[in-house]
């Protein structure tokens, strides 16, 4: 098997590992509230659906946990080097529609938070800080 036949075996949404390490997170912290894929139709900016990974709807804020090979972290993306193109065009997409995501949320008056996969592996003070900014 390929590395584009492995990974487009790779679900887009219930990225179980992530979010339940998220989840985790939220209780430790005491950070209550929250929702999981909950959709946005027709938001705007072309895009049919926004569908957040958590949001919480009395503070009107949204939580996207961003994989570190899919939308490109800047600390730990390393180009596939096998159908190049092709990957680097996918990724490409997933951070405009992200922009556009944020974007058109932030214009509804919902305030955004992106964390990254590896924040969640060894939560640091960043991620600690994204979390607890949730609630005011």
């Amino acid at each position: 098997m390929d590395i584009s036949e492995r990974m487009s075996r790779i679900k887009g949404k219930g990225n179980q590992t992530t979010e339940l390490r998220l989840i985790a997170l939220f209780k430790q912290f005491g950070v209550v509230g929250w929702r999981r894929h909950q959709t946005f139709l027709k938001p705007g900016h072309g895009l049919r659906l926004i569908r957040p990974d958590f949001i919480f709807r009395k503070y009107k804020v949204a939580v996207f946990v961003d994989g570190c090979f899919w939308h490109a972290c800047p600390k730990c993306y390393r180009p596939v080097k096998t159908n190049a193109v092709f990957w680097s065009e996918k990724v490409v997409r997933n951070r405009r529609r992200d922009r556009l995501a944020t974007l058109s949320l932030k214009e509804m008056g919902w305030r955004v938070i992106r964390i990254w996969e590896h924040e969640l592996s060894k939560p640091d003070a960043s991620a600690k800080r994204k979390i607890l900014s949730i609630s005011p």
